[in-house]
Parts: C-alpha cells; structure tokens; sequence
C-alpha cells in the first residue's frame, strides 16, 4: 500500500477538502478524503478492491462518523461536477453510497469496509435500514 500525502488530485464530494491519491497493490488507485476519509472510486475500482486480501485497509475513517454524512445531499462528481445518484449496494441495501454513471462511487468512511464484508448480520441490518430512497 503506497500513500502519497502531496497529491491533491480532486476534491471531497462531501465536505469539500482535498483527496489524497492511495495506491493498493500497484494496480488499484483510489482517492482518500483528508478530511471526512471518505473513499472515491473511479468505475471498476471499488468491485477491483473489494477482491483484494486487506483491501479494506484503505478505509480508515471511522464508520459511525462515516454515516453521519449520509445526511448530506446535492452532491456532485468530483470528475465531471454532474449530479450523484444516491443508491444502495443491491446485495447489500443497508450500504448507502454515491455513484456517477460515467466516472465512479464515493463511500463514507467505514462504508467500503462493510461492502467488502459481506455478513448474515448484513442481511439483519439491511432489513433494519432499507433501500435507499
């Protein structure tokens, strides 16, 4: 895992401060929130990680702050500063995120952690929480 602290390459969706670019095994780049440690992925990016051994070990915010952040709307692409859709990982409904069609996904802190992990205790919380609406 190879972190570059010099590297400002776009901006966070959600609370605006700058994104560090953190590379994972040589082949994934992913950008981390300095701020909120929110996770953008660019298309493909997070199914790629989320196959990776420890792959999880790039979200290090706080899960619990993580959701507070849910409560944010009008977010935009930090590529292409279009609107967000607000979805939910369809095996996983319980896992609120925000994709653009054409460049990628944005995850709060703690969020990719629980879509890597895939649990009988995801199926309780995704019955609690629900779809995204």
């Amino acid at each position: 895992m190879e972190y570059n602290p010099d590297i400002h390459s776009i901006e966070c969706p959600k609370c605006g401060h700058g994104m560090t670019e953190i590379t994972y095994g040589g082949d994934v780049v992913i950008d981390r929130c300095t701020n909120c440690h929110g996770l953008w992925f660019d298309s493909g990016e997070a199914e790629r990680l989320k196959g990776k051994w420890m792959g999880d070990a790039l979200d290090t915010g706080d899960a619990k702050s993580g959701r507070a952040w849910d409560n944010v709307e009008d977010i935009a692409c930090p590529r292409c500063g279009k609107d967000m859709v607000k979805t939910s990982d369809p095996d996983q409904v319980h896992v609120w995120y925000e994709t653009c069609p054409d460049h990628g996904m944005f995850m709060d802190a703690g969020e990719f952690t629980d879509y890597k992990h895939e649990t009988l205790l995801d199926w309780f919380r995704s019955l609690i929480r629900g779809e995204r609406s």
